[in-house]
């Protein structure tokens, strides 16, 4: 057992809105993905809506959403993301979702074992990496950042 987990925040611009019939491949697999991360090795936590999914929007931006997750390491994340079913809903995404264009859409950063992260936390380091690039306390899989030591007192 690790002293650090992962967590990883990712956002989107949708083309449509949810409940559009363009929408609903991408609606449909929602459950599917979350019930894959829920039980792939690794997996730690996600941040579940009001409706008991894990996509979030958030009030400032009712086209964007959010989802919100902890791992045990990078290569349990990135096994998920692009070693599972979750790929062919990656390679889709532009079905659904606008190109993020300079913008970081997905952040990554370490935190204490049983920590839970918040969506505002998420969004806040989604800000950092946009403006200082990655660093230790917002990254991505581009650049990654070891997990931190231990401080000994």
């Amino acid at each position: 057992m690790t002293a650090f987990h992962l967590a990883q925040m990712n956002t989107a611009r949708m083309r449509a809105p949810l409940e559009d019939p363009s929408m609903i491949e991408f609606v449909e697999g929602i459950a599917l993905m979350n019930a894959l991360a829920d039980r792939s090795p690794g997996f730690v936590w996600r941040l579940v809506g009001d409706g008991g999914e894990g996509t979030n929007t958030a009030p400032t931006d009712p086209d964007r959403i959010y989802t919100l997750s902890v791992w045990e390491s990078p290569e349990h994340l990135r096994a998920y993301a692009y070693q599972s079913d979750h790929l062919e809903y990656l390679r889709r995404r532009r079905d659904w979702f606008h190109p993020h264009g300079a913008d970081a859409g997905l952040v990554l950063w370490w935190l204490p074992a049983g920590e839970i992260p918040t969506l505002t936390e998420g969004m806040t380091r989604l800000a950092r990496l946009d403006a200082d690039g990655p660093t230790p306390e917002a990254f991505t899989f581009r650049r990654l950042y070891p997990m931190p030591e231990l401080s000994r007192p």
